[in-house]
């Protein structure tokens, strides 16, 4: 498999995994929702805005240069159904990217300017792994939020998605 097809693999396993979070997500009652949790951005509410910042900054970086990383706890939307309607979009965003990437992309470097200031620059395989791995990594963490309410959390193992 060529890095072109690896990727639009992720891009759709990315979007079918979120789709099903988001639908377990939409069972929760606003309290349960936004109840503060143990793990990174601090309850579902905040995590799941923290995967779309990620995914609008590292797309920003691909699509136009934009190289300055934003605030990471910042809140998109305050309204669930608005996030999921941006998450939905996001998606799509992704899966045309990467649909329309040819070879050469994957000889781009990227410069840019983390969440501590420090410049950087990251080779286009990396930074793309990284895209789809943040993604994967808070998923998992908002999986064992949805653990801890009454709302079972989906089943999200790549293999079961791409491979049903």
């Amino acid at each position: 498999m060529d890095l072109v097809t690896h990727f639009q693999m992720l891009a759709r396993y990315n979007r079918i995994a979120n789709e099903r979070l988001f639908a377990k997500c939409a069972q929760l009652d606003d309290a349960e929702y936004r109840k503060g949790r143990a793990g990174s951005f601090g309850s579902i509410h905040g995590l799941l805005n923290h995967i779309l910042l990620g995914d609008r900054r590292w797309m920003g970086l691909f699509e136009s240069g934009e190289g300055v990383t934003p605030p990471l706890n910042q809140i998109l939307y305050d309204d669930f159904f608005g996030l999921q309607s941006a998450r939905t979009r996001e998606d799509a965003r992704v899966e045309a990217f990467f649909a329309r990437l040819d070879a050469a992309f994957w000889t781009r470097w990227f410069a840019y300017t983390n969440n501590q200031g420090k410049n950087c620059v990251e080779t286009a395989h990396v930074a793309c792994s990284h895209l789809f791995n943040h993604q994967t990594h808070h998923r998992g963490q908002v999986h064992v939020m949805l653990s801890q309410t009454s709302v079972p959390p989906p089943a999200l193992d790549l293999h079961r998605i791409v491979n049903p």
